[in-house]
């Protein structure tokens, strides 16, 4: 029974980003993020036919625990005030947004779609868990890099990679990350490790950028390899490699961490079937009239057979 996993801030920030706030509701309200997003799982509904779909979400999109361990995780994310006080264009644009959420997550919950989130932990902890924990074939909806790791071609997991929008999105498997990168398909999240991450806070090491990073995930397959590896003077690194990963040590022990998806969250039991027939039928007839969103959630469910 084919799984399909969205990471669901992925998905509205995209909409919100990728189509106007000209799109109102009838009280002239944004509703972009809201359309994009129904129109998004539409489409993925229509291409990998799920039986089964998770709505994933952020409890805490800079967990404590990461942060603990590297201050600047995500920090580069925290919206500052302008000079004068006032929220800066950035900061108002996501008011825009984050006022729209609840209504999908609203609409979704009308429709029957669960909606998973736990305390302290990421939208990608949680996918994780499930890509893991569920059986496949297994479809995971993201514009994030980082889940690449979860790619498991014996378990069915691949990723439905959004970065260049729905349509053009492309399927990631472990071939696919090999000819990307130029590593072992199931070495991204060590390779990552070490090239960083500039969106998520993430310098990487010092001085190894993606093709240093690709010199070590093709010989070894751990940190703590690598940097043994390093430190015995192993001839698979070169001696500035050697010395680079020695002095980031400490750093990529840390990151090591924070990269990695948490795969043994404790979250609901499943199924997580599809519903044979919305199950509060008065509520999302209010929710799309009210936001005028009639044609985003008839496309939905036209989508899902519902």
């Amino acid at each position: 029974m084919t799984l399909l996993l969205l990471d669901s801030a992925s998905l509205w920030y995209r909409a919100f980003y990728g189509l106007p706030q000209s799109m109102v509701s009838p009280t002239g309200q944004p509703v972009n993020a809201i359309r994009g997003y129904l129109d998004s799982v539409a489409r993925m509904a229509v291409t990998y036919q799920p039986d089964r779909i998770v709505a994933c979400l952020d409890g805490d999109w800079r967990p404590s625990w990461r942060t603990e361990l590297i201050p600047e995780y995500k920090a580069n994310r925290i919206e500052e005030e302008s000079d004068d006080g006032l929220l800066s264009e950035a900061a108002e644009e996501l008011e825009i947004l984050e006022a729209q959420v609840p209504v999908i997550m609203e609409v979704l919950d009308a429709i029957g779609i669960p909606l998973i989130g736990i305390d302290d932990y990421e939208a990608d902890d949680v996918i994780a868990t499930l890509s893991v924990r569920e059986t496949g074939p297994t479809f995971i909806v993201t514009g994030d890099r980082d889940l690449f790791q979860l790619v498991d071609d014996k378990r069915k997991v691949k990723v439905a990679y959004i970065a260049k929008g729905i349509s053009q999105h492309e399927l990631v498997d472990l071939k696919w990350i090999k000819n990307k990168y130029e590593i072992p398909g199931d070495r991204y999240a060590l390779f990552a490790t070490f090239r960083g991450d500039p969106s998520d806070g993430l310098p990487g090491a010092r001085g190894i950028g993606p093709k240093g990073a690709a010199t070590i995930a093709n010989s070894f397959a751990t940190i703590e390899e690598v940097i043994s590896a390093a430190t015995n003077l192993n001839p698979a690194l070169s001696g500035s490699l050697q010395k680079k990963i020695l002095e980031s040590a400490d750093y990529l022990r840390k990151a090591e961490i924070v990269v990695k998806c948490v795969e043994d969250l404790r979250l609901p039991k499943g199924p997580f079937n599809l519903p044979k027939k919305v199950p509060n039928t008065k509520a999302l007839e209010v929710l799309a009239k009210s936001w005028g969103i009639e044609s985003s959630v008839k496309r939905l469910l036209s989508a899902l057979e519902i």
